[in-house]
């Protein structure tokens, strides 16, 4: 039996029933195995199970009192999973979905997400199972004073620094913030995502969208296209989503679609940067349905339904895990999909990846095409810690030239271990040869 398929054994045999755990980790495995026959010592210090293992696992109650003096309790969590190159880094997520699987799988992505980055962060990530939606700002606030009392012990500006995530944007960032900062007595930069007056970094809510596009711009390079005239779909209509769209129309492509847990509009004219201004506000400020797009610009609607059904050049999924099936991918292709380029965490699962893969369209993994959100997120964490500012011009310029530097990452380990083209074995390869090399240089830790 092979080391990969000795650690899925145990992998498995430890986590069970946490099946988007186990399928990240058997994504990434699965693609190692010429890079283990090349260099056998990383089974000899078995890096392998040492990798799907976290550091450090955390785990409490939250107890907050909602408006009306009603006493509730959520749980929090923090996994961090890997600090061999740097402090963990990873972001909270605070929606009624998250579980130990859906956490542990996106901290074990962040560590090669991170790796690729080229920056010296490590992998972790956290949450709670608590709902800010429906929520008064006083309530959000008592629950994340609540969560920030507990975590502030375990994290630190040199120890692990999380960040925003699904429910946690800017107000939510400022009450942990103020929180730590109480509790410390200290003002440092312990969390990425902040606001711009204190302490941070213009292009931070843009940059997933951004470099996700940036990435898609880079794979078209390869065969000597670009987002020019291109169509596309995006799923989604949060941060990312936005800025996704934001970024195709400034490269001269046209976004047709976006999307909430409701449905999906198809706006054929394209969502142009007077709608996607008056999406902005629906979704940031009054928090409404997508539907209301639709009303509103006489667009088509369908309830209940993704995008992955109307036509298209380039495909964005923004939104969640595993949000494009197998029959969705084949929709995607029949319908003229030649790129996809992952904004969200996961969001194609296994059967659709491998349809990607076989059919050899330009599909990038989310572990590198939306790793410009955390990338920014590090870039705020150098300002913080040399005390300065830098112009947006210049940290959308460091983001460009880190996309780039992912995507010749990915390329360089296709064609050093015999993947030509498939970019979810390079950036598994290129993410994991980083990592294991530092758990090499340090001994067993």
């Amino acid at each position: 039996m092979s080391a990969i398929q000795d650690t899925l054994n145990v992998v498995r045999r430890r986590n069970a029933g946490e099946p988007e755990f186990l399928q990240a980790v058997q994504e990434v495995l699965e693609s190692l195995e010429p890079v283990i026959e090349k260099n056998p010592y990383y089974v000899e210090a078995n890096i392998l199970e040492r990798i799907c293992e976290p550091e450090r696992q955390i785990i409490f109650r939250v107890p907050w009192s909602d408006d009306q003096g009603n006493i509730h309790v959520n749980r929090g969590f923090r996994f961090e999973f890997n600090s061999a190159l740097g402090p963990y880094k990873g972001g909270l997520r605070f929606h009624p979905s998250v579980n130990q699987s859906i956490l542990k799988f996106l901290g074990f992505e962040q560590i090669f997400k991170n790796s690729l980055t080229t920056l010296p962060m490590g992998g972790g990530k956290g949450g709670s199972d608590f709902d800010p939606k429906g929520k008064s700002d006083a309530e959000v606030m008592r629950f994340c004073q609540s969560f920030m009392t507990e975590l502030q012990r375990h994290i630190g500006a040199q120890t692990d620094v999380p960040a925003g995530d699904i429910g946690v944007g800017g107000r939510e960032i400022g009450y942990m913030f103020g929180q730590y900062k109480r509790l410390r007595n200290e003002f440092t930069g312990v969390l990425t995502g902040k606001s711009l007056n204190w302490g941070g970094s213009l292009i931070r809510p843009e940059a997933t969208g951004y470099g996700c596009v940036y990435f898609a711009q880079e794979m078209l390079k390869t065969r000597s296209d670009s987002l020019e005239g291109k169509t596309c779909v995006v799923s989604g209509s949060g941060n990312v989503a936005q800025y996704t769209v934001e970024k195709v129309n400034q490269l001269g492509g046209k976004c047709v679609s976006l999307s909430d847990s409701l449905g999906t509009i198809h706006d054929a004219d394209g969502i142009t940067a007077e709608k996607l201004k008056w999406v902005m506000d629906l979704k940031n400020v009054r928090r409404g349905r997508i539907k209301e797009y639709a009303d509103h610009f006489r667009a088509k609607y369908y309830e209940g339904k993704r995008p992955w059904d109307i036509p298209c050049d380039c495909a964005f999924p923004s939104a969640t895990q595993n949000e494009i099936n197998g029959e969705d991918a084949k929709a995607l292709l029949k319908n003229g999909c030649t790129l996809v380029s992952e904004g969200a965490n996961m969001p194609s699962a296994p059967e659709a990846v491998d349809l990607f893969v076989e059919k050899r369209i330009l599909y990038g993994p989310g572990k590198a095409a939306n790793a410009g959100g955390v990338a920014t997120s590090g870039l705020e964490m150098s300002q913080n810690a040399t005390m300065m500012k830098w112009p947006r011009e210049e940290v959308d310029c460091k983001l460009n030239k880190i996309m780039v530097a992912i995507h010749e990452q990915c390329v360089a380990a296709c064609d050093e271990y015999g993947f030509a083209g498939n970019y979810v074995a390079g950036a598994n390869i290129a993410g994991f040869v980083k990592v294991a090399d530092a758990m090499l240089d340090q001994g067993l830790v």
